[in-house]
């Protein structure tokens, strides 16, 4: 039993240094544009490259890991990402941040959907969805460590400094993968999928055609982006430009973001696993929670209180660990051969809307002069076209992925008034 602990704690250890390495720009981004000498519209594109990779790179990395395992693609991924926050820690080059910032993306690519396949192969289902959840959330504390150290280092001791201490993080998540993860408990190998180039295009066309992959992916779509898109670039600018917040308070908000994180994702963890035919009903509440309560703090006409901010960046960051629900519906419906392939479609979808919305925003603010408060305004509501699509996917293949499930669920309203009577 402890072998499993061990096991999955390097894991989530390997996850929280990726998290570190991809949102150190969300808190640096400021510094960045100084260091580089840069318009907002050429700082976007550092991590619109990144997530343009990472989202680029789900499904390879996923036939990559039904292939050859978590560990040695969790390894991998460490080792990439601790590469390339070395070369931003020394360059002052544009075109090698640029680069840099690529390769973090490939190796951010490689490691969640890695550690998130570990689960099912460690644990008991009854607890593969509470542990799933644990598992995204507890990643989140990569962003603590961005939000606070990271930030507390790059402003006493500047820019190389803390982008070396990113790497040696990534380093030490390198060296320990190695010694400590395996892909499955002894005596239950994992099955590899087949390596020819026609059994793998077989088996990406088979997942494609999945209705609970599908549904994963609209799942993914609409409820991740808003806080990916927060945390990862324009999060603390638009609070400290136009909220008037000090970057003291915009880093407590991103914590603030992660806390309520954690919290949610233990609720949701159990929801889940407990009424998984509800699941598609926690999804759309979470989706319309986040577009009401941007549209109350973007309909109003000065800066909001710092209240309202709070109530804004908890209920959007509910949508982080509502996507992962978009992997207990591919993990229904998808044969395990192929989970590695389902789980970075599924991981796709809320990435590619993050980079929609990433570089919408920043052309956005671009032609409007910069970081102005009417400038957001108009930048964020590029969200609601990603909530449209992302409901209406859901509510088209709940129905085909209950029919390949061959189940009827019975709506809501009937059963409480049932109760009731």
């Amino acid at each position: 039993m402890k072998r499993v602990w061990w096991v999955w704690g390097v894991g989530i250890f390997a996850y929280v240094v990726a998290v570190l390495h991809r949102t150190t720009f969300g808190v640096s981004g400021l510094a960045a544009a100084d260091r580089f000498g840069v318009s907002p519209g050429v700082l976007s594109s550092f991590v619109v490259l990144q997530v343009v990779v990472y989202a680029g790179m789900q499904i390879p990395a996923g036939v990559l890991l039904d292939r050859f395992g978590s560990r040695a693609m969790v390894a991998v991924g460490a080792l990439v990402m601790a590469a390339a926050q070395c070369v931003l820690a020394v360059t002052e080059s544009l075109p090698l941040a640029i680069g840099a910032r690529v390769f973090v993306g490939v190796g951010d690519a490689l490691t969640f959907i890695s550690v998130l396949r570990l689960v099912p192969q460690w644990f008991a289902p009854r607890r593969v969805p509470l542990v799933s959840q644990l598992t995204g959330i507890s990643g989140q504390l990569g962003q603590i460590l961005s939000a606070l150290p990271f930030s507390m280092v790059l402003g006493s001791l500047g820019w190389s400094a803390a982008y070396g201490s990113a790497a040696a993080l990534g380093v030490l998540a390198f060296v320990l993968s190695l010694a400590v993860l395996r892909d499955a408990p002894p005596g239950h190998p994992v099955v590899a999928a087949p390596a020819g180039l026609r059994e793998v295009g077989r088996q990406v066309r088979a997942v494609f055609a999945n209705h609970g992959a599908r549904l994963g992916f609209f799942t993914h779509l609409g409820t991740q982006f808003s806080v990916t898109t927060f945390s990862l670039l324009w999060g603390v600018p638009y609070l400290t430009t136009a909220q008037g917040l000090s970057a003291t308070a915009a880093g407590a908000m991103l914590t603030l973001s992660v806390v309520t994180a954690i919290t949610s994702g233990t609720v949701i963890g159990i929801l889940s696993g407990r009424y998984p035919m509800r699941r598609s009903l926690l999804v759309l509440t979470i989706m319309v929670s986040n577009a009401v309560m941007w549209t109350i703090v973007l309909a109003l006409p000065g800066r909001a209180p710092v209240w309202l901010l709070c109530v804004l960046v908890m209920v959007i960051s509910v949508g982080g660990p509502g996507s992962m629900i978009g992997f207990d519906f591919a993990r229904m419906l998808v044969p395990s051969t192929s989970m590695g392939t389902a789980q970075g479609l599924v991981n796709s979808g809320g990435f590619l809307a993050t980079l929609i919305v990433l570089e919408s925003m920043g052309l956005i603010l671009e032609a409007m002069g910069g970081y102005t408060t009417e400038a957001f305004r108009v930048a964020w509501s590029v969200q609601y076209v990603i909530w449209a699509v992302a409901i209406t996917g859901v509510l088209f293949f709940r129905r085909r992925a209950r029919d390949q499930l061959g189940v009827t669920v019975r709506p809501l309203r009937h059963v409480m008034r049932e109760r009731r009577k």
